[in-house]
Formats: structure tokens, C-alpha cells, sequence
């Protein structure tokens, strides 16, 4: 293996053949470099769609009351109805597989003109009504006060947390709003929290930083919703699929409200995991397409550099004579070609893999530096281009095993041929 002359050999052979040396190991440089920011550029846009939902709970889904389009027990198609709190109750009671329920209502019809005043500053706002285990699903951080809490539910405090939008346009800079109150259509509502969304890209129902969240109760109470659900989120138990959970539910909302069992439009649905469960499936895809394709091109780098082994034996056919007849083994031989095909794919290797490395830093560089003055709620398409250690060493053993494939079949014509036909070759 450090054998000089072996080298001094190898490095003639390269010098003597600078151009089809060159393009030979081209082949694998493109091929590695091609893998490496393929995979890279992969991960990135896998990166940047996780990132929206990072701390959202993923085995979640939410659901909803839609027009009927199937006429059911005298009532006609077109119905509408509502989802209610004694749904909630039966729901809670008869689906174990149910962690977290929270239901929700969006004050669609309180939002009319500056709906939201402090003083003499005012804003339109959404303005939503939620329970504390929503936190459970959408988790958010509290830079000011706390979170509702279940006495505010229990006994329908007036009470409200609101959105960053909300605070930078009903208060002063730095100014901390808790224990101060703000009209909400008419009525006072004392401020208890600041809160800011660990998940600024998902949106339900409304922009998160523009709304006042009140406790569901108060709510129901003062604006006159009744026992009115407009949605609800829900968190399946551990082990269980969200999809599995919906099915339980839908049988008790079609009975309670007389809907037909095969309206499947009358019940919206929205199921987080299977949406994750289908991305992932989709970036699996793209990740046997990149290695299916950078393998491809790896393998016709390989065939060019088997190709020009063969010629450099083809040209070493005396040299290999005489080493014959003055008794070198065919394992000399063997060795000698196979090292020479080796050398010449893992440095034509190594390149392509800094260099594709290098572009990929590249471009996380650019893609840090155009975040910079960005919108926290931005969307992000791609995040950390990254290869990982996994990989750069999966690529150096390809490239070996290259490397091998590439020389063995040059290797095994040359130790075939007799020692007496190797000398009168010209």
C-alpha cells in the first residue's frame, strides 16, 4: 500500500494522461458534488417545512359543523348546525381515546370597524374565545402575565390575553399591559397577558399576534353565543390516531344533530398528523429520487473510470509481462491497478464532497442573511441546508467501493494474460 515506486507509478501514469485523468475523475466529482447538494438542498426544504409546526402538537386535529348536502330525517340538504357544548360533555364521556378537547369560538361577527379600544387608542382585532388546554395544542410563551386559567372559565371573568400586534398598537413600547382593561365591542375586559406564539407560521381561525383571546365561557356569556361551539382542537391519546379519534367522534355529532351517516360534508376536518404523516411520505420520495439519481451518476463515473483502467492496461501490457515473468504474483498486480483506480475516485471524491459541502454553507449563509430583517411570521421554504456526518461518510464508502468496482474488472484482464504474449505486445 506504501510502496514508492507503486506510487511514483501511479502519479506517472496520471502526469503522462493529464486530460483523460481530468475527465475521468470529473465523472465522480459531478456525481458526489450532485449527491451531496441534492440531499443537502433536500434537507433544507424539509427543514423549512417542520419548522412551522415545530412545537404545535402533531398528533392533533380539529373539527368542525358545515352545511348538510344529504336530506336526512325530514330535514333538508343545505341545513346548517352547530356543534355545542353538550357535544363537548358527550364527547369527553364516550371517546377515551381523547387526551385534550378544547373548544373555540371566533368572534367573526365582533369584528366591525375598531372593535378594540384603550383611551383614545383603538384597532380592529380578532377576537376569539378559548379554553387553557388550547395552549396544549398551539404552545405559546407569556412575555407578559399568564395564560386564561380555569377559575377565569369557571366563573366567566371578564378577563383577556392579547396577541403582540395588539399590545404594540394599544400600549406603549415596553409598557406591561396586565391589570389594565380594554373595550372589546363595548365591553371591558381586564388584560392578564401578553402571550407570543411558539408556532407564528400556523394559523387557526385567525392571526395569532392580532387577536384578544377571551375565556370561552365569558364569551358564551357576553355575546350572546349560548352554548355555540364553532370548532374544536383535540389531542388523540398516546398510541392513538387522530383519524381513529375523528371516526368515534363523528358517529355522536350525526346522532346528536341528525345528520346523515353518509354526509361526509356535513362534519369539517382537520388532521394534523395525517398532513405530517403525508409530507414525510412525500420527502422519503424525494430522498430515494436524489440517492437514485446521484448513484446513478456515480455509477457512470464508475464505468468511466473503468474504462480508463482498461486502456492503461491495455498500455502496461509489456510492463505487466515482464513483471510476470520475473515472478511478481497476480496479487501484486491486483493491488497495484485497484490502488491507482482507488486513489484517483476518492481524491475526485473528496473534491466533489467539499466543494458540495461548501455551496450548501453557502447557502444557509444567504438564507441567515436574508432572515435577518424579515417578519418573525415570514414564511420559510428552506432552513439548514445540511448533509450531517452520516452521509459524508456514506459518500467517502461509496466512493471506495467505487473505486474498487471501477479497477477490479481492468485488474482481473491484466492477470490473465500470459507472460509470453505480454512481452511480444507492441
Amino acid at each position: 500500500m506504501f510502496d514508492k515506486d507503486r506510487w511514483q507509478e501511479i502519479f506517472n501514469a496520471i502526469r503522462k494522461n493529464k486530460l483523460r485523468s481530468a475527465l475521468t475523475a470529473f465523472g465522480v466529482f459531478w456525481a458526489i458534488f450532485m449527491l451531496i447538494v441534492m440531499t443537502g438542498s433536500g434537507n433544507g426544504l424539509k427543514n423549512g417545512v417542520y419548522e412551522g409546526v415545530k412545537d404545535f402538537a402533531t398528533n392533533s386535529g380539529f373539527m368542525w359543523a358545515d352545511n348538510t348536502t344529504v336530506a336526512y330525517e325530514g330535514f333538508k340538504r343545505g341545513r346548517h348546525w352547530q356543534i355545542n357544548n353538550d357535544d363537548i360533555e358527550t364527547i369527553i364521556d364516550q371517546v377515551p381515546e381523547v387526551e385534550v378537547i378544547s373548544p373555540r369560538l371566533n368572534g367573526w361577527n365582533l369584528r366591525s370597524g375598531e372593535n378594540i379600544v384603550r383611551g383614545k387608542r383603538s384597532g380592529a382585532f380578532n377576537v376569539m374565545g378559548d379554553y387553557p388546554s388550547y395552549r396544549e395544542i398551539d404552545p405559546c410563551t407569556m412575555p407578559y402575565g399568564r395564560y386564561i386559567n380555569e377559575e377565569d372559565i369557571k366563573l366567566k371573568r371578564k378577563v383577556c390575553i392579547i396577541g403582540e400586534k395588539v399590545h404594540e398598537v394599544m400600549f406603549d413600547e415596553g409598557e406591561d399591559p396586565v391589570g389594565e382593561y380594554i373595550r372589546v365591542n363595548g365591553v371591558y375586559f381586564m388584560v392578564v397577558g401578553v402571550f407570543r406564539s411558539n408556532n407564528p407560521k400556523i394559523n387557526i381561525g385567525s392571526n395569532k399576534k392580532e387577536t384578544v383571546y377571551l375565556p370561552f365561557t365569558a364569551m358564551q356569556q357576553t355575546f350572546n353565543y349560548g352554548n355555540q361551539v364553532h370548532y374544536f382542537g383535540l389531542i388523540a391519546a398516546k398510541g392513538k390516531k387522530v383519524e381513529t379519534v375523528i371516526n368515534k367522534i363523528k358517529p355522536i355529532l350525526q346522532k346528536n344533530h341528525k345528520l346523515s351517516p353518509e354526509d361526509d360534508e356535513a362534519i369539517g376536518q382537520f388532521d394534523l398528523e395525517n398532513q405530517i404523516k403525508t409530507m414525510s411520505y412525500i420527502f422519503l420520495g424525494i430522498d430515494i429520487l436524489i440517492w437514485v439519481v446521484g448513484i446513478g451518476t456515480l455509477i457512470a463515473g464508475a464505468v468511466g473510470i473503468s474504462n480508463i483502467m482498461l486502456i492503461i492496461v491495455k498500455e502496461r501490457t509489456k510492463e505487466i509481462g515482464i513483471q510476470r515473468a520475473i515472478g511478481a504474483r497476480p496479487a501484486v498486480i491486483v493491488s497495484q491497478l485497484l490502488t491507482e483506480s482507488v486513489f484517483l475516485t476518492t481524491i475526485a471524491g473528496f473534491i466533489g464532497l467539499a466543494f458540495g459541502t461548501f455551496v450548501l454553507y453557502m447557502a444557509d449563509a444567504a438564507v441567515d442573511a436574508s432572515r435577518v430583517n424579515a417578519p418573525v411570521d415570514e414564511e420559510i421554504f428552506f432552513l439548514n441546508p445540511e448533509i450531517g456526518l452520516p452521509l459524508a461518510l456514506s459518500a467517502l464508502t461509496m466512493l471506495i467501493i467505487v473505486g474498487l468496482v471501477a479497477g477490479l474488472i481492468p485488474a482481473l484482464k491484466a492477470i490473465k494474460i500470459k507472460p509470453i504474449d505480454a512481452l511480444r505486445h507492441e
